[in-house]
């Protein structure tokens, strides 16, 4: 019988499935509902030790819609999290209070400044955070500051805050990515050198949503003016997919052990799969529960176990990174291609030339071998 437990940098998760940092993971109230509905796990949204600076607007979304109104685009220029970090260290208490025996996931972010990293990991541990995830990679919030993508971009920079994050703690810790790079191997690469357990990808696309042809002004308009932000949901899987196959590459080459959180507009038990196959060890939703709620994940476990029963795996770890070993150069496939054409041609050839000597008659195949031969 398939099993949705599963253990990750030493933490046991009941299920896979964990709350994306954003606005499903907002207050104490909220995760604690995602816990109540059944959620392996819930990654707070994103804390900072100033939240004076951190003003949000609305509209603050913007959605891209196929013909039957369903949403497949999703931008946001939301930032993190409006709360004091007192109050945040309250809500890291009630939830921990309220269900000890789930995984409290912390999403940090701080300037370039080795203090300020040592003293949010310090207090969000003595509150009683499970584990960590530094937030390297929000696209369009306090650039100004040098946070979020700012500093997620920057391989050296990343490397010297990881060296500073994991000597403040000894919890696991994620980075999580920003897709905003030209290639995500390398700031990853400096993440698990600089001894980090594991990778998160991807944060949301730098977008725009698009332009008001009636009023000529881009959205989403905030008193006529808008800024770029972050674009998710299921139009953003592949691009997800595409980065996940590259740093699960990554670590299987050069960091074996070491562990990575999938997500990208993963809205179903299949989308999950698909991030496994590719090398995931978790994934998370955010976008995908701001559409359909927090019961979203009794529906995505149901078609997980399906999807594992019909192929006969029992863990996650039976099928992680199965797909990974199937890609290739293109001169590859060319190769492939061409000696595929050529071994069909040699085989068409011999069955063409039918039977030539009586030694090279079969009993299993001997009608066969005499209908070759009528002409």
């Amino acid at each position: 019988m398939p099993t949705l437990e599963t253990t990750v940098n030493g933490i046991k998760f009941p299920n896979p499935f964990v709350i994306g940092s954003g606005p499903p993971g907002t207050n104490a109230r909220v995760i604690c509902r995602s816990f109540a509905d059944g959620w392996g796990a819930s990654c707070a949204k994103t804390v900072s030790l100033d939240a004076s600076k951190v003003i949000n607007v609305a509209p603050r979304y913007g959605r891209l819609k196929d013909h039957s109104g369903e949403p497949y685009g999703w931008e946001n220029i939301e930032l993190i999290s409006t709360m004091s970090f007192d109050q945040w260290i309250d809500e890291y208490k009630r939830v921990k209070d309220a269900y000890p025996d789930n995984v409290l996931i912390a999403s940090i972010m701080e300037e370039f400044n080795k203090d300020a990293w040592f003293e949010i990991i310090e207090r969000c541990e003595a509150a009683g955070v499970d584990m960590f995830e530094c937030n390297f990679s929000c696209p369009h919030g306090l650039p100004e500051r040098k946070m979020g993508a700012a500093m997620g971009e920057n391989p050296d920079i990343l490397s010297e805050v990881c060296g500073w994050v994991r000597a403040a703690t000894t919890k696991p810790v994620w980075a999580k990515m920003t897709p905003n790079v030209t290639h995500i191997e390398d700031p990853s690469r400096a993440c698990l050198a600089a001894d980090l357990d594991g990778i998160t990808a991807i944060n949301t696309i730098r977008s725009v949503i698009g332009v008001d042809l009636e009023t000529l002004r881009p959205m989403p308009t905030v008193e006529g003016y808008t800024t770029p932000g972050g674009y998710s949901c299921k139009a953003v899987k592949p691009i997800a997919l595409r980065m996940n196959m590259e740093i699960a590459t990554l670590i299987r080459d050069e960091f074996p052990g070491r562990t990575l959180s999938g997500l990208g507009g993963i809205e179903t038990g299949e989308d999950a799969a698909e991030f496994f196959l590719l090398g995931a060890d978790t994934v998370q939703v955010c976008t995908g529960v701001m559409k359909h709620g927090y019961k979203l994940v009794e529906t995505m476990k149901e078609q997980l176990l399906a999807f594992m029963d019909k192929h006969g795996f029992e863990t996650i770890d039976d099928f992680k990174g199965k797909a990974l070993p199937y890609f290739t150069t293109h001169a590859d496939l060319v190769r492939r291609q061409a000696e595929a054409k050529a071994e069909k041609a040699e085989a068409k050839a011999k069955r063409g030339a039918g039977i030539t000597t009586d030694e090279n008659w079969d009993g299993d195949q001997f009608v066969k071998q005499s209908d070759d031969l009528v002409g």
